[in-house]
């Protein structure tokens, strides 16, 4: 079961979720780490994910597909700053791999688990370059899919 928590944004230019998993954060981090699981909660339903890579390092590609129902794909590539494992996961489309810069930058994940009596408080921060680009992605649905994809990841959770 999860439970809803309230999060500060730091400024204007940021949004965040916090949600406590019931699962140890080892396991939560794994969720967000493994492309086989990243998969199967990472966008809201009936939204699919056609590929995945992770490089779990500095300078490593991201790179998750976005599939809508009725089949266009949405590539979303990036790459870490840092990674400390079952403790945070920094990760922006600033860069498109490596060193390259991306054509227009929109936002930075910062993700962090910690352990909260043998659960997980999970928080995720996008901070944005621009006001604008915050304002934006609130509007396409930060909140309620951010939301609903933390819903699937906790039902992730108990089956894994």
């Amino acid at each position: 079961m999860t439970l809803n928590q309230t999060a500060t944004p730091a400024d204007e230019r940021e949004l965040v979720l916090t949600r406590v998993f019931d699962a140890p954060r080892e396991k939560v981090f794994h969720a967000w780490t493994k492309p086989e699981l990243l998969k199967q909660w990472f966008v809201p339903r009936p939204w699919t994910i056609a590929n995945v890579e992770t490089d779990l390092r500095p300078g490593g590609k991201c790179l998750i597909v976005m599939l809508d129902p009725d089949g266009r794909e949405y590539p979303n590539p990036g790459v870490y700053l840092e990674v400390v494992k079952n403790e945070k996961l920094v990760f922006t489309d600033a860069y498109t791999e490596a060193w390259k810069p991306s054509e227009k930058p929109f936002f930075t994940c910062i993700v962090t688990f910690e352990d909260e009596n043998g659960k997980t408080r999970y928080t995720a921060r996008a901070r944005h370059w621009r006001a604008e680009d915050r304002e934006a992605h609130e509007k396409m649905g930060f909140h309620e899919g951010w939301n609903r994809c933390a819903d699937q990841l906790a039902e992730l959770l108990e089956r894994i």
